[in-house]
């Protein structure tokens, strides 16, 4: 027996065994034991067969990121057990499904799941179940407390879900009962995945309809905002296409209702005349880009950086957009809220730039006491003449919306103050300026939030941003590696005056890029240069044992 500060749970098989509902659960029982958790599901593009596992990491300390090395693995089938041996901690335990594996080292467990899952239906489906029981076993829950728990994370079919898990629960007592005791903790309550708290961030700063066609991975934002609809009294659509969903979006947006889209690459690239057409007419839209490897279709189940560059060059001709990317759930839910506001503000669209790692990990957040100060627009007021694009000082029109007796026109063309079609130089040389003034103005306005987040103290920087800061400040942690990690949470417009003190300095660039696209913006716009740049471009997210390391070697050169 040995106590566990940290501790990694991995579980295997295929597409159909329930192993990401067991992640999730194997997650649930960290959270209630107090510990902070991280779960991270790898799967493929197949809803039946191929390779999946999920992996969760606790501790009763903040953990920000998985860890591929697991103190227990069980592995649900063959390719599993082939793929995951190597992947054991120093002391761990491998438990395997020995009815599909017929040779194992000799210090793994194999047990017969298959067998033991024979006369219940759906049997395959159990295995995820067998799972969680060997789980129970391995930290020392009794046998009625196993048969509780089964019970409530179980509860379709639930009888025989208890009496299955018992069987493999008295199974595995007798090779690994009580092998890992877990210090308990006094982590906060809520797990979160990225997409659900964009969603919550995004009601809080005052969503009223969600548009989007389905896009791993940010699908689950429609999903869940749909199974949330009627409680937060909002509208949920799902059109026929991404081009539909940003056209309506911005139709709903121009009769006042506050909108957001969600997408991935290539549903973005859809939408992307939508987006011109929201910066000449002014239109708030919050539009959430979730990446994925690309080009094209590319590996749509996976996670990567490749975006960065598409989203700060969305749409054509010249006007503000707003795009920042959030390092942890909590922060993706604070983000959602003030990119709401700000696209009202500022009456353009803002982009909410995460990943897949982000976007489907499932992870302790704290959420805040109060909600984020949502920046309100201004609004047209007495019976002065209304013109939708009045020329103010700011750059900003005040707003007005139907019912009323004005002439209120929003429009795809240049046009006058009025929204009235022009081909005038003079007033197309005006609106242009207008437009211009008006980024001067977010830009100022970007001046009194916080649009950089710095962790850590070192002389020697890592810069990061997005998911892969959870990635770096956990590597930071597990390598006890002293640095300062700087994080834009802003990338356009990009914070140069919160970077001033690192121009001219080297620094080390960690980013989930082939091309180094974060270390390119760096040097462009802040006079930032690297002196390394860690890269990993595979679809999968950095593993903070191997990130230490490699972060360890780029520092020691020079």
């Amino acid at each position: 027996m040995s106590d566990r500060e940290r501790f990694t749970f991995l579980v295997a098989g295929e597409a159909g065994h329930g192993v990401r509902l067991a992640g999730t659960i194997a997650a649930d029982l960290a959270g209630e034991m107090g510990r902070y958790a991280f779960q991270m599901d790898d799967y493929q593009s197949l809803i039946r067969g191929g390779h999946n596992f999920s992996v969760v990491t606790s501790s009763p300390q903040p953990v920000l990121s998985q860890y591929i090395h697991a103190d227990l693995v069980v592995a649900l089938d063959k390719r599993s057990h082939v793929v995951h041996q190597n992947h054991l901690s120093m002391d761990g335990t491998l438990v395997y499904n020995s009815d599909a594996v017929s040779e194992a080292p000799g210090s793994a467990i194999g047990l017969p799941l298959s067998t033991l899952a024979k006369g219940y239906t759906r049997a395959a489906l159990r295995l995820g179940v067998a799972s969680v029981a060997v789980l129970l076993a391995a930290v020392g829950f009794s046998r009625e407390e196993a048969a509780g728990f089964i019970r409530r994370k179980y509860p379709r079919d639930v009888e025989n879900n208890v009496t299955y898990g018992l069987s493999v629960y008295d199974a595995a007592s007798e090779r690994v009962m009580g092998r890992y005791t877990l210090a308990k903790g006094q982590a906060p309550a809520t797990m979160l995945t990225g997409n659900e708290a964009i969603s919550l961030g995004a009601y809080a700063g005052g969503l009223d309809m969600f548009f989007a066609y389905p896009m791993t991975p940010s699908s689950s934002i429609l999903h869940y905002l749909a199974s949330k609809a009627d409680d937060f009294g909002i509208a949920v659509m799902h059109p026929e296409s991404e081009i539909a969903v940003m056209n309506m979006a911005i139709g709903a947006a121009s009769v006042g209702a506050r909108v957001a889209v969600g997408s991935s690459g290539g549903g973005m690239a859809l939408m992307e005349e939508g987006m011109s057409l929201a910066g000449m007419s002014e239109t708030p839209v919050l539009c959430v880009l979730s990446s994925r490897p690309g080009p094209s279709t590319g590996v749509p189940t996976y996670t990567a950086q490749g975006d960065l560059s598409f989203a700060l060059n969305q749409g054509h001709g010249e006007f503000p957009r707003i795009v920042a990317s959030p390092g942890t759930a909590a922060e993706a839910f604070e983000l959602a809220a003030e990119l709401m506001g700000l696209a009202w503000a500022f009456q353009t669209p803002a982009i909410l730039l995460t990943e897949k790692h982000l976007s489907e990990s499932r992870m302790t957040t704290p959420l805040p006491e109060a909600l984020p100060d949502v920046p309100q627009p201004v609004m047209h007021r007495g019976r002065k003449a209304y013109r939708r694009y009045e020329n103010t000082d700011s750059g900003v029109s005040p707003l007005k919306f139907a019912p009323s007796a004005a002439l209120i026109k929003w429009t795809s063309y240049e046009h006058d103050e009025s929204g009235i079609t022009t081909e005038d130089a003079g007033t197309i040389a005006r609106m242009q300026e207008k437009r211009l003034q008006k980024r001067r103005s977010l830009i100022e306005s970007l001046h009194g939030i916080r649009t950089v987040n710095r962790f850590g103290s070192g002389k020697k920087v890592i810069v990061t941003y997005g998911s892969t800061t959870m990635s770096v400040r956990e590597a930071v942690s597990f390598g006890g590696l002293e640095v300062q990690v700087v994080q834009p949470v802003y990338l356009e417009p990009f914070p140069e005056w919160e970077l001033q003190d690192l121009a001219g300095t080297e620094v080390v660039v960690v980013e989930q890029s082939c091309a180094g696209q974060l270390a390119a913006l760096l040097e462009r716009r802040a006079g930032v240069r690297t002196r390394g740049v860690v890269t990993q471009y595979d679809g999968r997210p950095f593993d903070p044992e191997d990130l230490a390391a490699r972060l360890k070697e780029v520092l020691a050169d020079g």
